[in-house]
């Protein structure tokens, strides 16, 4: 029988040592997440949440995400989101800017370093954006009552505005301080994600409150979402594990005198390339127009304060047309950013240099056009699960008694946020034990 290294998990010292650090430091985040932006104003915030729509899926959707700091308006409530928009724009600037592809292919180490600095040198424009973005989407979405008090840019107002501004800049950059941190000294390379996820699971609890405040239906409708959330998380992980092997040909070496044989491997196409950036994308594009449109629904026009309106109930949320167009455009961004992704992969080009070769396929351009082509056929299932995943808290809206505010802990997002990092930081701990000599061992039963 075979006894698993995890035993020693608490055992060694260093591993124990990262542990606590990683534990203590997202604790200092969750404690961060609860100091309010100076300036705002709680009835304004507290009607936002409560009123349907547009509105309400949005910031529900914003709340999720961050963790519960956007219904407090923290001073973390953009969490470390600029970072990632900065991080996604260097990543579809790269294959666009030819410099920018060569730099980092002839150096990959100093490329690296170098789009790490620019995506924090970019965060600050983006969270600039992104805090006035939000005062004002917000206030638009209140029917235009300021969400902050004594907000503008002339004035007596400018000093306020420019402290709420800075105050909530200074959480973001906090927030990604907090995740290098953790990523330097606590669980290697999960910082950010450990950010992320310890902000969606701290709104779960009150998800369950939410389903259990039903007295009639409450607790069998606890269950049933909870098995539903259990099968959700296991087909999840099930595509996000599944990948085809594209069997390649490596050359011998020679020995001495003698030539080996070549060396018989696979290439892993995964299933599910693009992660849930594709979600981000169409949930940024979905909630726009509504947003936009928000502007004129009290417009003195007629016909364009009922376009507006129109526009607003659309994309709103809750109804199947949002749901179609919603589950359609996470499709095509799923397909999109992968093909973004492998293109820069390269693989054809990456086989040729090492001599290797797929059986029946020419090395360079041909192995890349096959290569691509298995990936598309490969993703076409991905991007339809994603998909479904995505509009799941609709389609339980219209089976079970439960509102989609309590079903926003089956969102799409955030479970494949959670199971991503749960997946990637056992691995990443596995890997620590066994570094550290702690091997699964057998023993007598």
């Amino acid at each position: 029988m075979k006894r698993s290294a995890w035993r020693y998990l608490w055992k060694s010292e260093d591993i124990r040592k990262k542990l606590l650090i990683t534990l203590g430091l997202l604790a200092v985040y969750r404690l961060a997440a609860n100091i309010p932006v100076p300036g705002i104003d709680r009835a304004a915030l507290s009607s936002l949440f409560q009123q349907g729509g547009a509105a309400s899926n949005l910031v529900n959707l914003l709340d999720l995400l961050s963790g519960g700091t956007v219904s407090r308006f923290s001073i973390l409530a953009m969490g470390v989101y600029p970072y990632i928009t900065a991080q996604i724009i260097l990543q579809l600037l790269t294959p666009i800017i030819p410099a920018l592809e060569a730099k980092l292919k002839d150096n990959p180490r100093e490329g690296q370093k170098w789009m790490e600095r620019w995506t924090v040198i970019l965060t600050v424009p983006m969270a600039i954006l992104s805090a006035i973005g939000q005062i004002n989407i917000f206030s638009t979405l209140t029917g235009g009552q300021q969400i902050m008090v004594n907000y503008g840019f002339t004035g007596t107002a400018l000093l306020p505005t420019i402290t709420t501004l800075v105050s909530m800049i200074a959480g973001t950059m906090f927030a990604i301080w907090l995740g290098q941190l953790i990523s330097e000294y606590g669980i290697p390379n999960q910082g950010l994600s450990l950010i992320i996820f310890s902000g969606i699971v701290s709104r779960m609890p009150s998800g369950l409150f939410a389903i259990l405040a039903d007295k009639q239906n409450g607790w069998w409708l606890m269950l049933v979402v909870l098995a539903i959330l259990a099968l959700t998380i296991f087909a999840i992980v099930i595509v996000q594990e599944g990948q085809r092997n594209v069997p390649v040909l490596f050359p011998g070496r020679r020995m001495g005198n003698r030539m080996s044989m070549p060396v018989k491997s696979n290439l892993p196409l995964k299933v599910n390339m693009a992660g849930m950036i594709p979600l981000i994308f169409a949930q940024s594009i979905m909630t726009f127009p509504a947003v936009v449109a928000s502007y004129f629904t009290r417009s003195q026009s007629e016909w364009l304060s009922n376009f507006a309106t129109s526009v607003t109930n659309l994309f709103g949320g809750g109804n199947i047309w949002y749901s179609l167009i919603f589950f359609f455009m996470v499709v095509a961004f799923t397909f999109f950013y992968t093909d973004v992704l492998f293109t820069q992969q390269n693989y054809g080009e990456n086989l040729k240099k090492q001599g290797a070769q797929i059986p029946g396929i020419s090395r360079g351009g041909p192995t890349q056009r096959y290569l691509t082509k298995v990936q598309r056929r490969i993703t076409l299932p991905g991007a339809v699960f994603l998909g479904l995943v995505a509009v799941l808290p609709f389609i339980l809206s219209l089976i079970l008694p439960v509102s989609q505010a309590a079903l926003s802990l089956l969102s799409a997002a955030g479970m494949l946020i959670v199971v991503g990092v749960v997946r990637d930081t056992f691995n990443i701990i596995d890997t620590e034990l066994k570094l550290h000599g702690y091997e699964e061992s057998l023993i007598k039963g």
